[in-house]
């Protein structure tokens, strides 16, 4: 194996790692504010217990984010040092904003939040949480201009051999951007609705008339809470994957696994794919849909793979720039399918918890208590389908990956740091899950608390 792909390995694997918890922090922060200011307007305790027992989860999150984040940045000096001499003074900028601005707002006020319970106001206490979603989401904004630039150059200028700043305005206007971040807000709130659905769900049928309120009322606003996520990030993903259409038309037709130029397009519903031999031995396909889907009508032109290849060629000179396409097929396919499913069960559970009759739908809790993956597996399936459709580059149009890696490195020692970060990002993760287990599953009540819930 070369250093290119064991580099690309690696940085997949840790981010893969990462972003299992840079959702939940996101959609964690919405759901704790949104309790508190339900506590705040109304004056019943049980928001605040309720804000308190699953900011337990939220903070073991945040940690593990962190952990896994802070290494991101030295992949791009190791092992990229290419691409960092290349673009550094373009996404130089928008990381040090996520560091200094975003990520000090946040951890600041987390801890006077954390802290401050009862010490504060009402109101200032609350004004703490929400400062604290508001960096995270900041966070987010910042690292995404950085990744936008990536797909969609804009804003730049040459200096030589490097890329330079030419307006900061463009790149925070990245039109890539206000596809992709509302993207990630709204999977964030999906993500964390389920979460703490799930957990909900499983208190619930342990049939415990002391958790009974509390928990009914939990599972009622994460049922909320991941219904309304899960519909807009599907229809914001719908805008998204029209916009690509337009501007990475070929990272889109390696989603769709579609060689051939059709007029009117089809849509492939589920396929074997043969990269090699650029066809689907297998196919399973809706007439018309594809056309629908892309340009909202029946009868345009959808160009296939194989001559979007030759535009590129045409474009960039000699190369192959179709991207891995069984990944982005399936990737997107687990994206959207578990995305369909999980609208389904939040608006199950949002109706049945309106009803009054979860009680009488055991089978939904049961299915519930483990939907707290699926959002996970969605969002690992969307990333993949975004930073694998970029190749062949790195920034696109203007860096190739073969030209992005350091020069200086060896297979064997990727490969060492391969394991060593593999087995601990995993070791990492084992103990995130066990503590949300832990403390997701603990009763919420103290003695001292029962009978306070009002």
């Amino acid at each position: 194996m070369d250093t290119v792909l064991l580099s690309r390995l690696q940085i997949a694997i840790t981010f893969a790692y990462h972003f299992i918890f840079v959702p939940i922090t996101l959609g964690s922060s919405l759901f704790l504010a949104i309790l508190e200011t339900r506590y705040v307007r109304t004056g019943k305790v049980i928001y605040k217990q309720m804000t308190k027992y699953w900011s337990k989860i939220f903070l073991i999150n945040f940690g593990l984010g962190i952990v896994t984040g802070i290494l991101q940045e030295f992949h791009l000096g190791m092992n990229w040092a290419e691409y960092s001499r290349f673009v550094g003074d373009i996404i130089g900028a928008p990381l040090a904003l996520d560091a200094l601005l975003a990520f000090f707002l946040e951890s600041t006020f987390i801890g006077i939040w954390i802290f401050g319970w009862d010490k504060l106001s009402k109101r200032l206490h609350l004004a703490c949480i929400w400062l604290v979603a508001i960096g995270t989401h900041l966070s987010g904004y910042f690292i995404l201009i950085a990744n936008s630039f990536m797909h969609n150059p804009v804003g730049y200028g040459m200096e030589g051999e490097r890329l330079i700043m030419a307006s900061p305005g463009k790149m925070a206007l990245n039109p890539y951007l206000w596809h992709q971040f509302p993207h990630v807000v709204t999977a964030g709130i999906t993500t964390a609705g389920f979460l703490y659905l799930s957990f909900s769900a499983w208190h619930l049928l342990q049939k415990d008339p002391e958790r009974k309120g509390f928990f009914t009322r939990s599972f009622r606003l994460a049922a909320t809470f991941a219904f309304i996520g899960a519909v807009l990030v599907g229809l914001i993903g719908h805008a998204q994957g029209q916009y690509l259409a337009k501007v990475q038309p070929l990272k889109v037709m390696a989603m769709e696994g579609h060689w051939e130029t059709e007029q009117p397009g089809s849509f492939s519903v589920v396929a074997l794919i043969d990269q090699e031999n650029q066809e689907n031995p297998f196919d399973l396909r809706i007439p018309y849909a594809l056309s629908f889907l892309l340009y909202n009508d029946f009868s345009s032109e959808v160009k296939g793979i194989i001559d979007l290849q030759a535009e590129a060629e045409a474009q960039y000179g000699p190369g192959d720039y179709i991207p891995p396409v069984i990944i982005l097929y399936w990737s997107l396919r687990v994206m959207i399918g578990f995305g369909l499913l999980m609208i389904l069960l939040s608006g199950l559970a949002l109706w049945w918890s309106i009803k009054d009759k979860l009680e009488e739908r055991s089978w939904l809790l049961r299915i519930l208590t483990f939907t707290g993956l699926l959002p996970i597996l969605s969002t690992t399936g969307g990333w993949l389908v975004a930073e694998s459709g970029r190749w062949p580059w790195t920034v696109r149009g203007l860096q190739k990956v073969e030209n992005a890696v350091s020069p200086n490195l060896s297979p064997g020692t990727i490969a060492f740091t391969l394991v060593v970060l593999t087995l601990l990002y995993g070791a990492l993760t084992i103990i995130g899950v066990k503590l949300a287990i832990k403390h997701g599953t603990a009763n919420p009540l103290p003695p001292q608390e029962k009978g306070e819930q009002r």
